[in-house]
């Protein structure tokens, strides 16, 4: 039976209740170098939007009392078209902690990508790139815990453990996105080729909700979750957010290919007696319904036109031109400085100084 475990937590507790989590959860038959994903979603510090230090840390932490050696632990994250991993990393305090427990930081921007020939039969991924499926060559053979935050997404409802593996395809994985539920599950197929133990951490300090992964609403929520289903693992979230599970498609296509549980009520609950729904909503704003009409509307042809050709430079500035110009500053900074305000930001900005 798949187990998800949901922790309370507080800004005081957070980096040890993430280490006893993971000591508790991390089970390996044998001892593996293991990759720590980092998640990314802008190069802006936003609540709930990326991966925060103190997760970072505490997976570390749990890793160094469990005896594995600073080498083994192999923290890894990858640029998209719009954001900057290198002041991401910096932003989010990642490389500060990295550097506080003596553990390298590795940037796939500079790791060597091969062609990868998946055992499963992919739903998409292979008809999206023929020319083979590329991932990082670092990455193979190791263990895996995968660091996300509790939050929706303007293409998939929710995005949490699942897509974070998202990231491990090189720059050009945004052509997947017309058939990102399909993608994304042929990922977690590949994930259980590649990695011998998984484990997934999912950060609800505080819960993004609305036009995710950026322009989003957040709400305090205390939480911190964990489980070696991911399938499981989001299907909780969903439900924590007020999304029902059963209706999101990657997560029914992930329950029917045998990846993982999608049904709330066949995954035990530990930690927590009842399980909390906030009943908060997934939204779209201007720039996802455009996103949204060029995949989902337009013909394949015109959207390889305008995504995958010479002329695709337009998307990224159009982009970076919402979110981090108008957006950002018409929105979402107040939003950033009330979190700032909170206990939860007065934590991210000690991890900053």
């Amino acid at each position: 039976m798949s187990s998800v475990r949901v922790i309370k937590t507080k800004p005081a507790t957070v980096v040890d209740d993430y280490s006893q989590l993971v000591k508790r959860l991390w089970l390996p038959e044998q001892r593996r170098p293991v990759i720590i994903k980092v998640n990314l979603s802008w190069t802006k510090v936003y609540p709930a939007c990326s991966s925060p230090p103190w997760q970072l840390e505490g997976a570390i932490k749990g890793l160094l009392d469990l005896g594995y050696s600073k080498k083994e632990i192999i923290p890894v994250e990858n640029k998209t078209v719009v954001t900057d991993v290198y002041q991401g990393a910096k932003n989010h305090g990642w490389e500060g902690v990295c550097k506080k427990h003596g553990v390298k930081l590795h940037y796939l921007t500079e790791e060597k990508y091969g062609l990868y020939q998946p055992k499963a039969k992919m739903l998409a991924l292979s008809k999206i790139f023929p020319q083979g499926i590329l991932l990082p060559n670092i990455i193979r053979g190791k263990d895996l815990i995968s660091l996300c935050t509790l939050k929706t997404h303007v293409f998939t409802q929710t995005t949490g453990a699942i897509k974070n593996y998202f990231g491990m395809l090189n720059t050009k994985r945004h052509h997947a996105h017309r058939f990102i539920h399909q993608a994304i599950i042929d990922l977690l197929a590949i994930q259980h080729e590649l990695h011998p133990q998984r484990l997934a951490l999912m950060d609800g300090s505080v819960v993004g909700y609305g036009a995710g992964p950026r322009a989003m609403e957040w709400k305090e929520a205390n939480l911190i979750l964990g489980s070696g289903d991911q399938v499981a693992l989001d299907s909780v979230a969903a439900k924590i957010i007020g999304l029902d599970p059963l209706n999101i498609k990657y997560l029914k296509l992930g329950k029917k290919l045998g990846l993982g549980e999608n049904d709330v009520r066949k995954i035990k609950i530990e930690g927590v007696k009842k399980l909390p729904n906030f009943h908060l909503k997934q939204k779209d704003n201007f720039a996802s319904k455009g996103q949204n009409l060029i995949y989902h509307k337009f013909p394949w042809g015109l959207e390889k036109l305008l995504l995958q050709t010479l002329l695709v430079p337009w998307s990224y500035l159009a982009s970076r031109a919402f979110y981090d110009l108008y957006w950002y500053n018409a929105v979402g900074k107040k939003r950033v400085k009330d979190y700032f305000n909170s206990d939860w930001g007065k934590l991210f900005l000690r991890y900053q100084k």
